[in-house]
């Protein structure tokens, strides 16, 4: 099997939806320094707060994102750390990039910026974050976000949404003004704004987890950067799949729809096939969300990465 597709690994953040376990910091650290050891591209750490959904026993609620962030960033050394993705509703958008600058010195430059609009499964109600016109208000985070991020000083906006004065981020990590910049998009409005700003763009399973359910994304991507004079092939593309070794199907049960099961050889070939569609990187979250899933997988990233 070919080397060369690049793998992250997303780390456990959340309650577990069966039984409402907390993933312990001891867990999650160990996952990201055996990530590291199996040569996994980056880890990846949600910016969730809660979620309420139906067919779950109650609400689960996740770790703090920034704050997890910069504890895995401490305690690893090679990896890339990432946030899958932050939420632009729920920060401020000059604290975005002050967090971005911060996290990669802690880092030491290995740090991405994951951004998307920001709209859970519940949490932002309960503490008050806005529900209606988040893509209108994310874009106009982007207008103070993607300035400052590249560097620039006395960045001003007044708009509907957000306002800055004169703003200015300092200090700067080692890496001023190339954070990479990984950009969540779904819908028409969301990916063209990461045809027009983003290094990656990013999305997840929704309803199933295999290569072909991201064809028509792909393909809608490349449609929009010839539109916006972007060449297709200069945006890295990036999804977050599901992959349960074997056939139990517990993700599907789950909710988090059809996931990538069956022997190492057959995920292997599937997920090396993502790049048929026009995928270049591929984030795996291990279902179950543990380590010893994380070794049954250590053979999948020996064949690709």
């Amino acid at each position: 099997m070919g080397k060369g597709l690049p793998l992250g690994l997303v780390l456990p953040m959340n309650e577990r939806p069966d039984d409402g376990a907390k993933p312990t910091w001891a867990e999650i650290s160990a996952l990201a320094r055996r990530g590291e050891e199996l040569g996994a591209d980056t880890v990846w750490l949600a910016d969730e707060i809660l979620w309420r959904v139906s067919d779950w026993p109650g609400a689960r609620g996740w770790w703090e994102c920034l704050t997890t962030a910069g504890a895995v960033a401490a305690s690893t050394s090679t990896v890339r750390v990432g946030t899958w993705v932050m939420s632009a509703l729920e920060h401020n958008p000059g604290v975005i990039v002050h967090a971005a600058e911060t996290l990669d010195e802690i880092s030491g430059g290995r740090f991405i910026l994951g951004l998307g609009a920001g709209h859970g499964t519940g949490g932002f109600k309960d503490f008050g974050y806005p529900a209606d016109k988040t893509v209108s208000r994310y874009l106009e985070a982007l207008e103070i976000i993607v300035p400052l991020l590249r560097g620039e000083s006395g960045v001003s906006f007044d708009g509907e949404f957000h306002r800055a004065e004169g703003a200015e981020v300092r200090p700067r990590g080692p890496r001023p003004g190339r954070v990479p910049l990984m950009m969540g998009g779904h819908s028409t409005r969301t990916m063209t704004a990461a045809a027009a700003h983003g290094d990656i763009w990013s999305a997840f399973a929704r309803s199933s987890s295999l290569p072909e359910a991201f064809s028509a994304m792909t393909e809608q991507l490349d449609r929009i950067c010839e539109e916006i004079g972007r060449d297709p092939s200069s945006i890295g593309r990036s999804v977050g799949v599901f992959v349960e070794p074997g056939d139990t199907k517990s993700a599907e049960a789950t909710g988090f729809g059809v996931a990538i099961t069956g022997s190492i050889d057959q995920i292997t070939e599937t997920i090396a096939s993502f790049a048929e569609v026009g995928v270049t990187r591929v984030e795996i979250i291990p279902w179950p969300h543990t380590i010893e899933t994380l070794e049954q997988l250590a053979p999948v990233f020996a064949n690709l990465t």
